[in-house]
């Protein structure tokens, strides 16, 4: 039994189809049918049953799929693991990152490409829920969010700094001169919110009163374009004060809510193996000057 051959019987067995498996794996059709009939000979049952107009599993070829996925990822680890034993001259890294981390992710983006500028990044802006869907599919090497409200099975988090949730204005907005903003506060303005779904949205619906009713005007799920549009009006937003770093002409003001903190964490798969590039990365990022200033916030 050949890796290769492992590898043609889980991608027919992917798209139930010859055609459609050969023309992804770059091979001639003739070529795979003969691998995948090699493979069932050796292991003397049908992986596949097949007719003119379909192909589906066997109960054998079932059983077999979950080894097969599982023995090819081995493989590919224990080449990951000896090629980073190669000065991290290369490979890929991808990361996962909530809207929220925006703006404390790009120090550690321009200091990591400096120093490993062979290394190439891939960098995934998503909601927390489908971070987590890629990390778990490894899809992503770590992700960047904050601590969800309950664990997640499978998932380590582990801590980068304390957080909180502020009320977001424009530097010449009345609000920016109060030390705290309480719900009442709110009532007064216009408020342009993160969709629903994102982290900073779900931990504020969780923190305000069940009985006030806010004047919500506008919802979107870019911050960048959440913060332009904060310095041009007199609307109010509620995002976490990490997405305000070094982000001119805004004023983020502490939210006078009960419980209001939140923990801005790496998110990896528990039990499995961390490239020295996700490591590396890891390390530059709580030892980055945006990281450092949230730590020191709470000492």
């Amino acid at each position: 039994m050949e890796l290769r051959q492992l590898k043609y019987f889980v991608k027919v067995a992917e798209t139930l189809s010859f055609s459609e498996a050969s023309r992804i794996l770059c091979i001639t059709q003739s070529t795979l049918s003969q691998q995948i009939k090699q493979l069932e000979a050796e292991l003397g049952t049908s992986l596949f049953l097949r007719s003119s107009h379909s192909v589906v599993l066997t109960e054998a070829g079932n059983e077999m799929l979950p080894y097969a996925r599982q023995t090819i990822l081995s493989a590919e680890m224990c080449t990951t693991r000896i090629s980073d034993l190669n000065n991290m001259s290369a490979g890929t890294l991808n990361i996962g990152v909530t809207y929220s981390f925006s703006a404390i992710l790009t120090e550690t983006l321009v200091t990591f490409r400096r120093m490993y500028p062979d290394i190439k990044l891939n960098i995934y802006y998503r909601p927390m829920a489908e971070l987590m869907d890629m990390l778990k599919n490894r899809e992503v090497d770590f992700a960047l969010a904050f601590r969800p409200s309950k664990p997640l099975e499978g998932v380590e988090s582990h801590i980068l700094f304390q957080n909180y949730l502020a009320a977001v204005v424009a530097d010449h907005h009345p609000l920016a001169a109060k030390k705290s903003v309480s719900p009442f506060d709110l009532l007064k303005y216009d408020l342009a919110l993160p969709s629903r779904g994102l982290q900073a949205r779900n931990a504020f619906e969780q923190m305000k009163p069940r009985d006030i009713d806010f004047r919500i005007k506008i919802e979107l799920n870019e911050v960048n374009i959440l913060l332009k549009i904060l310095r041009q009006t007199m609307l109010v937003s509620v995002l976490a004060e990490a997405s305000t770093h070094n982000e001119p002409g805004i004023k983020a003001i502490p939210l006078d809510f009960p419980e209001n903190e939140m923990e801005g964490c790496v998110h990896t798969l528990k039990g499995s193996y961390h490239k020295r590039a996700a490591r590396e990365f890891i390390k530059l990022l709580s030892e980055s000057l945006a990281v450092r200033e949230r730590q020191n916030a709470w000492l």
